[in-house]
């Protein structure tokens, strides 16, 4: 069923009741992170058929719709889509975040909010160690016993790292520490880009009785950058497989923080009950790498890497109050992400026991045949080259602006985000054939009816930009045509496409951001966070 309109009063019960909520901003990603309510999950009407349903996967789950007073429109269109693919009961924010704030309540900037502030929450608690750039180096110079453990995924680490780090995403440290830091005496600083991950993956040591000096590492690599030294780039440092002895010692310790944090766990058969209750809302999530779950994982469950999911919790689950059940092989990387989650303020977390015995190969993907009426709508990378040489087509790229810009588009083809279409479209010249693409053209079929509005003869390009490359064609790169502005993401300050000063104000701003989220969740009142002794 479909509610009447909500107020800001109404949504604020409802965000500190006890009942599920998927509280949905729809509006596009840049925009979303410049103002919006603490526990609403960012899922642009652009890609809504894309992320939707893994983010809230139960139908009949109490849905939320929110935007702006600007972007009413969006929440209309929004709730017609949800209805269509099957949701039930959906409602509407009245006036949006435009209303929640004239009633006087916090507005958050920034993205995974809630995971951000408690990371800092953590620190301002217990007091986390922590260790300044000049003093790192210091370290460094002096030829100290100590270690550097970068706790963010390899891509990142791959782009830029502090000098002589190694990576260890999140919930691996606790897992891999006694192999990369076997004598006590050896100081662990951890570090990621900013803050967070740096102080999680510190405390999480602490928390599982590592007798190592442990510190975060303050502000990253962007402290490292803004303290004038220079990041390596393009390494490969990473843990190796880990010693039967450092197995039996993080099971020792996880076992530890079981207790301390109240840590439940299930068995198989309980996990596949849940799967079948109607009534509540399960996540299943595999917090290992994600290379370990690439092979084998168990059925249902999808890929949360443990230090990914504390740090972005948002960008895995969309319904809060729902139930959380962690996956690994052997209970230790699981214990340590439900023992964050729980004191974030999850109820209901669980780690399955046992569970590799089930673990499965991926399913093998199956290529479905293409009806000849899509078919009609296709256009081949060799077609599209004579189209653009005799100057009868104009492509369209529908991937995200980051990837436009860095991983490289068609020639002369112009970025647009779906929101916009048809009108966007209004901008390219008429009288051509108007090509759509994204990365494997999936998402350019799925906007190919919103384009035909404007009256174009709309085609797709089969198999997208990277049939484009396969074909031994060319790519542009950077902001080359933009119909619509890169608000579709927020970006990271190292991610801006500006000058060294610039990027240097935004991460020195991004930082103090960071800091100041404690005192805002305490204005805000709706954070449930727990102190453990």
């Amino acid at each position: 069923m479909n509610r009447p309109p909500l107020s800001a009063d109404e949504v604020r019960r409802l965000i500190v009741g006890r009942d599920e909520l998927a509280l949905i901003d729809l509006r596009e990603g840049g925009i979303f992170a410049q103002n919006h309510l603490l526990f609403a999950i960012n899922c642009p009407l652009s890609r809504l058929e894309l992320y939707v349903e893994t983010l809230v996967p139960r139908k009949d789950v109490r849905v939320v719709l929110c935007a702006s007073v600007e972007d009413d429109h969006l929440c209309r269109l929004g709730a017609r889509r949800m209805a269509d693919m099957g949701y039930s009961d959906i409602s509407v924010f009245d006036g949006g975040i435009t209303a929640w704030q004239a009633a006087g309540y916090e507005l958050f900037s920034g993205v995974h909010v809630p995971s951000k502030a408690f990371g800092e929450f953590v620190e301002t608690t217990y007091g986390t160690p922590h260790i300044q750039a000049a003093d790192l180096q210091k370290l460094q110079d002096a030829g100290a016993d100590f270690v550097i453990l970068d706790s963010r995924p390899f891509k990142e680490y791959h782009a830029m790292n502090i000098p002589g780090g190694i990576d260890v995403p999140g919930a691996e440290l606790v897992y891999r520490i006694h192999d990369l830091a076997p004598d006590p005496k050896t100081r662990v600083i951890v570090n990621c880009a900013g803050r967070t991950r740096s102080i999680i993956g510190a405390q999480s040591l602490i928390n599982a009785g590592v007798a190592n000096p442990v510190m975060a590492f303050e502000n990253g690599t962007m402290g490292w950058h803004l303290a004038g030294l220079k990041l390596e780039r393009g390494q490969t440092r990473r843990y190796h497989r880990q010693s039967a002895g450092a197995h039996e010692i993080a099971v020792q310790r996880a076992a530890g923080v079981r207790a301390r944090f109240g840590v439940r766990t299930i068995d198989e058969t309980t996990a596949q009950e849940w799967q079948t209750d109607g009534a509540r809302t399960t996540f299943y999530l595999d917090v290992r790498d994600p290379g370990e779950y690439a092979e084998s994982h168990w059925p249902g469950a999808k890929s949360a890497p443990g230090g990914q999911l504390v740090q972005a919790t948002d960008h895995y689950v969309g319904v809060r109050r729902s139930r959380l059940v962690l996956i690994d092989t052997d209970g230790v990387r699981a214990t340590l992400s439900a023992s964050w989650l729980i004191q974030m303020g999850w109820d209901d977390v669980y780690i399955m026991a046992n569970a590799e015995a089930s673990f499965l190969p991926p399913p093998a993907e199956q290529g479905w045949p293409t009806p000849d009426a899509v078919k009609a709508h296709l256009i081949t990378a060799s077609e599209l080259t004579g189209a653009l040489m005799d100057n009868s087509a104009v492509v369209v790229d529908l991937a995200t602006s980051l990837q436009y810009r860095d991983d490289g588009h068609i020639p002369g083809s112009c970025f647009a985000i779906r929101s916009g279409m048809p009108e966007n479209l209004k901008h390219l010249p008429d009288g051509r054939l108007l090509v759509l693409t994204s990365p494997d053209g999936t998402f350019a079929e799925r906007v190919r009816d919103e384009a035909v509005l404007s009256g174009r003869d709309v085609k797709v390009l089969d198999g997208g930009t990277q049939a484009w490359t396969d074909a031994g064609n060319a790519l542009e790169y950077g902001f080359t045509h933009m119909i619509d502005g890169p608000i579709d993401l927020w970006y990271k300050p190292y991610e801006f496409d500006d000058d060294d000063k610039n990027i240097e104000q935004a991460m020195q701003q991004y930082l103090t951001w960071e800091v100041d989220l404690v005192d805002q969740i305490a204005r805000d009142g709706t954070t449930e966070f727990r102190v453990f002794n």
